[in-house]
């Protein structure tokens, strides 16, 4: 009997105790970012909550790091004519892909947006964007969104 109690002592405390620190939520943390960014345009509170200082960013158009996508993205966001709606928000283990609907000015047709994400550690460390200009014309009645 001893000798069985000795040898579920550490299992048991495996299960009480787990497997070291929790996890963050991907979910969660993209849907607070998603919240902050796109929602609130909350660029650098977003940011230093959420991104990686040392995140890799794959648009030619935006240098490496969180600092300089703040420096970037916080004029875009102030503009009050532009329009960030977050449409879908797909989380798959480490990786996250939202889709957005964005107008620079209310007359504008817009784009449709997909940013994809990389995390670790409950923080984003590398971005990807494919943007879609919404045309004039379009073969069926429901494209884009």
């Amino acid at each position: 009997m001893r000798r069985t109690v000795a040898l579920l002592a550490p299992l048991m405390a495996v299960a009480l105790l787990g497997n070291g620190p929790a996890q963050p939520d991907n979910r969660h943390v993209i849907e607070d970012f998603a919240h902050l960014f796109y929602g609130e345009r909350d660029v650098k509170q977003a940011f230093e909550m959420y991104v990686a200082p040392d995140y890799i960013q794959h648009n030619p158009g935006v240098p490496d790091g969180r600092d300089a996508a703040i420096s970037l993205l916080k004029p875009m966001f102030s503009d009050r004519n532009r329009s960030f709606e977050v449409r879908k928000i797909i989380v798959d283990g480490d990786l996250a892909a939202i889709h957005i609907f964005v107008k620079p000015d209310p007359a504008a047709r817009g784009a449709a947006v997909a940013d994809f994400y990389r995390l670790k550690d409950g923080k984003i460390v590398e971005h990807w964007d494919v943007i879609q200009p919404i045309p004039e014309k379009s073969a069926n009645a429901h494209p884009m969104f």
